[in-house]
């Protein structure tokens, strides 16, 4: 049984933000999402790059520095886990040394722990915490699948990472596995499945994840009607843009209505 324990968001340069502690009863979790970190794990230096993803286990002395002139911003999870013999669990929290990886489904981890986030910083509704540790076992999950498959071979990195590049220069248009096998210069099948198998995300999933990190924007910060965002983001029926919407953020468009900013008359 895991459980979130904490959530935290770090960020800057200021040099009174490096931390050093020992945790003797949780395992801490960190995503850097720009920038990077050093971080000194019983005497051992270790470079955290954004994209990457560390794990140090309970019981372990460690602290992190920040390099000078170089900002750096992360997402911190504390967590517990209570062994039983009856519930399954995943290998790499069964270790007693720092586990440290680039991980191919970044953007997926990142979307995670950003609700993680939420959920203990703004909302803390009913049942935050037991909500938070799922998502949590969903992420080390994905991590753990990678781990498995062993290092990925960096010209497939390099492939998705074009593949992902179009995507986000044409997002709000159609987008295929045949317009991306030629950006790759590859088959449809095989531009499929490798940009499955590296992001944790299907080709469409990816899109629509895109579109409505915009919607989300345009909601909250223009004046436009659901109906012209919808459209403006390539979905032609509003009916469909506000189910995948609903899919993706758990609430419906209009619902971030309250957050626009007023009208300049």
């Amino acid at each position: 049984m895991l459980l979130v324990t904490n959530v935290r968001k770090d960020s800057g340069m200021d040099l009174n933000e490096e931390n050093k502690q020992t945790k003797k009863d949780e395992f801490y979790l960190c995503l850097i999402t720009y920038g990077k970190v050093v971080y000194w794990i019983n005497g051992e230096k270790v470079i955290v790059n954004k994209g990457d993803i560390i794990l140090i286990p309970k019981d372990t002395l460690f602290y992190w520095k920040i390099i000078p002139t170089v900002f750096h911003s992360k997402y911190v999870v504390s967590l517990k886990l209570f062994r039983h013999d009856e519930y399954p669990y995943l290998p790499i929290l069964d270790t007693d040394k720092y586990i440290h990886s680039k991980v191919g489904c970044y953007d997926l981890i990142h979307e995670k722990i950003k609700i993680i986030f939420s959920q203990w910083t703004e909302e803390k509704i009913e049942y935050y915490d037991i909500f938070s540790s799922a998502l949590l076992i969903e992420i080390l999950t994905y991590w753990n699948r990678e781990l498995n498959r062993g290092k990925i071979n960096p010209e497939k990195h390099r492939n998705v990472e074009s593949m992902k590049r179009y995507i986000q220069d044409h997002y709000r248009n159609k987008i295929t596995k045949e317009v991306l096998a030629d950006v790759i210069r590859k088959s449809p099948n095989y531009a499929a499945t490798l940009f499955s198998s590296i992001t944790g995300q299907t080709i469409s999933g990816y899109v629509h994840s895109l579109r409505i990190k915009t919607a989300i924007y345009m909601l909250t910060e223009s004046q436009l009607t659901v109906a012209e965002i919808s459209e403006f983001l390539g979905y032609r029926e509003v009916s469909y843009f506000n189910r995948i919407f609903k899919q993706h953020t758990g609430k419906s468009p209009s619902e971030y209505f309250s957050e626009r900013p007023s009208r300049i008359v």
